[in-house]
């Protein structure tokens, strides 16, 4: 039986037996096959059908999963503890999002079950790396090289080089219902170091660490001012979530990142899902 964080048997949400009256699914399914996930009693359970982690749930293979999600880009405040909590549902909640776009039976529920343990096998990336083995989406936008993508129904933000290859995947959090972010292809306008978005904040809010530390100002690609922003937070327990007034957070260590690797100029690309139709051909998930 595997043990949890506190040496007592890890714990899931078992699927109902034969003798609850209903027919437990057939434990037929292969085990994981990424090395993240492979030895885990946890998740070779998930893999069958016995069981699906969710609140309560506690143990080294959830543990597994959420060291996964964090190094794909997806927000998971407190870190990869071993313990389902309302962070870790909405962490999977985000790349069931994401991954139902090639997976069509993953659904959004927030809890691990054997469709959704199956795609993140196929797409989190190798042990010991950062990002996305397989599906990213492509660097151009209406045919225009982008240094970035923000895909805003996963809340990730896709830092890519002036080559188009991958740099890296940082969690965001976009607006709300109320002050929704605009899709469509905007540039970098201006860069605001701490000063200067510290000054903003204080300005605009009457809060300093409003912005974070860095800000990036955009513009639409045909230069009209878009009133958005890629900027850092003073919450970062909030990334992962539809809360701003229509900019786009990121942690302050993303945003240093950020900040740091564009130029005024520089195309982000804006999209509700990465197989938007103008962001060209997604990579392939095979």
């Amino acid at each position: 039986m595997p043990r949890a964080l506190d040496g007592h048997p890890a714990q899931g949400i078992p699927l109902p037996s034969a003798l609850d009256g209903v027919d437990r699914p057939a434990r037929t399914a292969a085990p994981p096959a990424n090395a993240r996930f492979t030895g885990l009693p946890q998740l070779a359970d998930v893999a069958s059908g016995a069981q699906v982690l969710g609140p309560g749930s506690q143990g080294e293979g959830l543990r597994a999963v959420q060291s996964a999600l964090l190094d794909m880009g997806f927000a998971l405040h407190g870190g990869a503890d071993g313990r389902y909590g309302p962070h870790t549902a909405r962490a999977l909640r985000n790349f069931q999002v994401h991954a139902a776009r090639a997976f069509p039976a993953v659904q959004p529920t927030g809890t691990l079950d054997a469709v959704t343990l199956r795609a993140l096998d196929a797409l989190a990336p190798a042990p010991g790396a950062r990002g996305q083995a397989k599906g990213l989406p492509s660097a151009f936008f209406d045919g225009q090289p982008v240094r970035v993508v923000v895909a805003l129904r996963e809340h990730r933000t896709f830092l890519f080089d002036t080559r188009g290859e991958l740099v890296d995947i940082f969690p965001n959090a976009a607006g709300a219902p109320a002050s929704p972010t605009r899709t469509g292809l905007k540039v970098v306008r201006t860069k605001l170091d701490q000063p200067a978005t510290e000054a903003a904040g204080a300005r605009l809010w009457n809060d300093r660490h409003v912005f974070g530390v860095r800000m990036l100002d955009l513009s639409w690609a045909d230069g009209r001012h878009s009133g958005e922003e890629l900027h850092g937070t003073n919450l970062p327990s909030l990334l992962g979530t539809d809360v701003s007034h229509g900019c786009i957070r990121h942690s302050n260590e993303a945003i240093r990142v950020l900040h740091d690797a564009l130029s005024v100029g520089d195309r982000v690309a804006v999209v509700e899902h990465m197989d938007d139709p103008h962001l060209g051909v997604p990579r392939p998930v095979t």
